[in-house]
């Protein structure tokens, strides 16, 4: 059973991290709560974390559920949140921002604990489409349990450094958040050509084993 479910809690916690781009988040943060007394900056962190830990959760096992309602395989999702990655991966190395996410005007927010904190800055279209895809990937209770832990694990790292976002922005600045997004994105790039090779892969095999096999 720890067999199963190890492995997976440690490559869940590093995949979901890099997946949330943390410094980004920060960036995100910081730009969106500028001259806030430091209580109201800590209840938006509270509130966006767990807005967002709900989200996770409700994704994670919904995966399954929704690829059998819409009527599309798993490989098919596959491709399309590798891609949708992809495209946010490219935006985190060209700008250091993800291309889904804006600062929006002071007098147009109000609260910003789930939106845009929660939606779409720290669970974004291609995290949604990654979680979904993680989740529908694995079987075992272990390895469940391991997946679910490590989003959680991730979701924790990234509230601590939330609120450590004014030191991390004294000790750093601007440029070095901006500079540890685009490495983020270099990952993030990575992630997502690994999830649509694993679908295309699959459609291959799946097309080998028709042919194999004729109705």
């Amino acid at each position: 059973m720890m067999s199963e479910f190890l492995p997976t809690y440690l490559s869940s916690a590093v995949r979901f991290l890099f997946l949330l781009a943390p410094f980004f988040v920060v960036t995100m943060f910081l730009a969106l709560t500028r001259g806030q007394p430091a209580s109201e900056k800590n209840s938006i962190i509270r509130r966006a974390s767990f807005s967002a830990l709900v989200l996770g959760l409700v994704l994670f096992f919904a995966g399954p559920l929704l690829f059998e309602a819409i009527g599309i395989t798993l490989n098919s999702f596959r491709i399309g949140a590798g891609s949708l990655l992809f495209l946010t991966a490219i935006s985190l190395v060209n700008s250091g921002t993800r291309n889904h996410a804006t600062c929006l005007p002071q007098e147009d927010r109000d609260d910003i604990a789930v939106v845009p904190m929660a939606i779409p800055v720290i669970i974004g279209p291609a995290t949604i489409g990654a979680i979904l895809v993680y989740g529908a990937e694995l079987k075992s209770v272990p390895e469940i349990a391991g997946g679910v832990l490590g989003m959680i694990t991730a979701l924790l790292v990234l509230t601590v450094l939330l609120f450590l976002s004014g030191y991390l922005e004294r000790a750093l600045g601007k440029t070095g958040l901006n500079i540890l997004s685009k490495v983020s994105g270099l990952i993030l790039s990575a992630m997502a050509a690994e999830i649509v090779l694993t679908g295309i892969s699959g459609f291959i095999q799946a097309a080998g084993l028709a042919s194999t096999f004729p109705a």
